[in-house]
């Protein structure tokens, strides 16, 4: 994937929200089986709640995607194919996003802290992974609406403020293709 330096901030943006939100794990220490057991049971309605509204988001980010892209192809002012491969970039993250949270979801539901055949040690590892992948599933929305927001921002200057320089618009005396 060839990533735009928009692309590049976003994606940092996630990172740095995924290491904030994984401090706040790390910051309760080590855990004993039973501990991890009873914050599970304490903290699985809200990933699963997390997991719901991150599948909802990604699910509206694609149909606003159909939107923008309709607006865009519709536009008096040619774009450049760089604008629809941020398009699709954001697509294919959004789609991920969509599916992880979904799996996720599913696999949270699992009555795993009800269930006795489970060792007590490993709720600390259980524990651990669900917010790891709660931490990153939020990171990766985050990622999906700060990319969008680029593309909203530049479709703002182009359409809207009709700046004529902007690098995403094919110039006249470009070629059509580039």
């Amino acid at each position: 994937m060839d990533l735009s330096r928009h692309s590049e901030r976003a994606i940092t943006g996630g990172i740095i929200s995924m290491l904030v939100m994984s401090l706040g794990t790390l910051m309760l220490g080590e855990l004993s089986g039973y501990q991890a057991k009873e914050l599970i049971t304490v903290s699985l309605p809200g990933i699963n709640t997390l997991c719901n509204t991150i599948a909802l988001a990604s699910a509206t980010i694609l149909a606003l995607l159909l939107t923008l892209l309709g607006i865009t192809s519709n536009a008096a002012s040619k774009l450049k194919k760089d604008h629809y491969s941020n398009l699709l970039i954001i697509a294919k993250i959004d789609t991920i996003v969509f599916v992880a949270a979904l799996i996720s979801f599913l696999l949270f539901n699992l009555p795993i802290t009800e269930s006795d055949n489970v060792p007590s040690n490993w709720f600390n590892l259980i524990y651990y992974i669900t917010m790891g992948v709660s931490s990153i599933l939020s990171a990766a929305l985050i990622v999906v609406v700060l990319m969008l927001y680029n593309t909203v921002v530049n479709m703002i200057k182009i359409l809207g403020l009709q700046i004529t320089d902007h690098p995403l618009l094919v110039q006249n005396e470009e070629n059509s293709e580039e």
